[in-house]
Parts: structure tokens; C-alpha cells; sequence
């Protein structure tokens, strides 16, 4: 089993930024991917940014340009920058771990999700 806990979630003026961590922990042989969903209130939870252990990057294209994924490979964490926040960024962020454990089982994992509210 792999536990993963995000963090770094708030309110947040129009413009501004936030930061998000996800760090995963428990089982991990190998992370093959870390990656960042969001859910907004009455709408389906949708991609916001994967990074894989290759180091290959995708985006949404409502994010691309304004917010950017990275990794400490080491800490098996996650990080999430976002700038130039926008209203309807505001949803629930949920970081999501695909991996291997130590007996090559295939896991994916997800944490409890983080708030993230844009308003003035």
C-alpha cells in the first residue's frame, strides 16, 4: 500500500500562487508516474499535470503556460507551482501515484485531495 498526502492548498486572490507537495510514501519498488488531478464542485475530476519517471511532462491546456509540475525523486514527492491563479482553478487537487511495490505489483494511489479556492 502506498500513502500519499498533499498539502499546501488555501485561499487565494486572483493573480496570485500556491504551491502544492504530494508525498508519497509506504510500498514503492518504483514510481513510474506522479501526477496532479482537480475536481471542481459539480464537474468530473480531470488532468491537471503528470510528470513520468522519464522525466516527460504533460499539461492541460487550461493550466499549460501558468503552472508546472516537478519532482524530488528522491523524497518520492511532488510538487505542484501555480501562478496567475484564475476563479476557476478553484476545485479540489488530488495527487495521484502510479507505481510498483516491492514485489512488482502494480499500484496506483491517491490521496485525499488538497482545496484550492480562488477568490477575491
Amino acid at each position: 500500500q502506498v500513502h500519499v498526502v498533499e498539502s499546501g492548498g488555501g485561499l487565494v486572490q486572483p493573480g496570485g500562487s500556491l504551491r502544492l507537495s504530494c508525498l508519497a510514501s509506504g510500498n514503492i519498488g518504483r514510481i513510474i508516474s506522479m501526477g496532479w488531478y482537480r475536481q471542481a464542485p459539480g464537474k468530473e475530476r480531470e488532468l491537471v499535470a503528470t510528470s513520468t519517471s522519464t522525466g516527460s511532462t504533460n499539461y492541460a491546456a487550461s493550466v499549460k503556460g501558468r503552472f508546472t509540475i516537478s519532482r524530488d525523486n528522491a523524497k518520492n514527492t511532488v510538487y505542484l507551482q501555480m501562478n496567475s491563479l484564475r476563479p476557476e482553478d478553484t476545485a479540489v487537487y488530488s495527487c495521484n501515484i502510479n507505481s510498483y511495490g516491492s514485489d512488482w505489483s502494480f499500484l496506483n494511489s491517491w490521496g485525499q485531495g488538497t482545496q484550492v479556492t480562488v477568490s477575491s
